[in-house]
């Protein structure tokens, strides 16, 4: 992996683990060219992609799709139900296909954590692999979209007082923000019910808050989905109770800095996490988030091709 004339290569792009400051920064900064309109991905080839979805989504899968089609690469569309899988097919026996078929790149979202490493260990797959997302692992696009948000408003992460709220177990963005925000200099804290927070796992990269004690500090107030659907008998919490203790309420939105932002990797819980009203709001970045997911999955595609 390396920059080179502000380029990044990447052999793929798993978890935000593998990269450095200089590659988030290089792929911020190659995002909002695509933005501006002023980059171009220049190809003498044809270039096959795929994306491969075992868990629902809307903007990850759409958003890699656009951003497919704006670079003109042929997305190969893959339906995981009218697919071999239904006949018993390994995830790695798929992609070992699609490779041979001369797919490029392949976009996967699984329930399974790490289900990339025996794809991206494998002497006979070639194809780029991009994680969508891994269970509760890592979302690596998801997290570079997020720092492009925070760069355009602030132009910094160093000294920025940034909270992530909300259910952290179930989290893949947390997992994923937490270590970047962290190398680029950020404070983080975490803030939701304690039972959701373990020290052993988050204590590495910020400290355990109340939220009604520091949002008067933040500039960052970075909310996170209530996972339901990976909740057991012991998370569960209900839809009223979490927004009046733990969620951004509208009396809450009030006490915080003018120049403070609010951000969500949707989808939105609405009233639960974060008040109706406020999802649209002046300080809120919600939608700018899903526009900038395009143009980071540009820079995230393009730096795979590269490599």
């Amino acid at each position: 992996m390396s920059v080179t004339n502000g380029l990044v290569s990447l052999s793929h792009l798993t978890s935000m683990e593998v990269l450095s400051t200089e590659e988030v920064m290089a792929l911020i900064k190659r995002a909002s060219e695509f933005k501006k309109g002023t980059a171009k991905f220049e190809s003498d080839r044809q270039i096959f992609t795929s994306n491969l979805f075992f868990e629902n989504s809307t903007r990850t899968h759409n958003s890699f799709h656009i951003a497919e089609r704006k670079l003109g690469l042929d997305v190969l569309e893959f339906d995981v139900g009218t697919s071999a899988l239904s006949k018993g097919e390994t995830l790695y026996d798929t992609i070992l296909t699609l490779d041979a078929l001369g797919v490029e790149v392949c976009v996967i979202r699984s329930s399974e954590e790490h289900y990339y490493d025996q794809l991206i260990n494998s002497d006979n797959i070639h194809c780029a692999i991009v994680n969508g997302g891994d269970g509760s692992g890592q979302h690596p696009s998801q997290c570079l979209l997020d720092l492009m948000t925070i760069y355009e408003e602030f132009g910094k992460f160093e000294g920025l007082k940034i909270a992530i709220s909300g259910d952290l177990t179930h989290s893949r963005v947390a997992k994923s923000n937490m270590m970047m925000l962290q190398k680029l200099g950020a404070q983080i804290y975490f803030t939701g019910p304690e039972k959701w927070y373990k020290e052993e796992e988050f204590g590495a990269y910020g400290s355990y808050a109340h939220l009604d004690d520091i949002l008067p500090e933040l500039d960052v107030h970075m909310l996170l989905r209530v996972q339901y659907e990976r909740h057991t008998a012991g998370d569960i919490i209900s839809k009223e109770d979490y927004h009046e203790r733990y969620g951004l309420t509208v009396d809450r939105a009030e006490k915080l800095r003018d120049t403070a932002i609010i951000m969500h990797p949707a989808p939105v819980n609405r009233d639960v996490e974060i008040a109706d009203s406020l999802v649209e709001c002046a300080k809120s970045r919600i939608v700018q988030q899903m526009t900038n997911g395009v143009y980071t999955r540009m820079a995230i595609l393009e730096a795979v091709l590269r490599n």
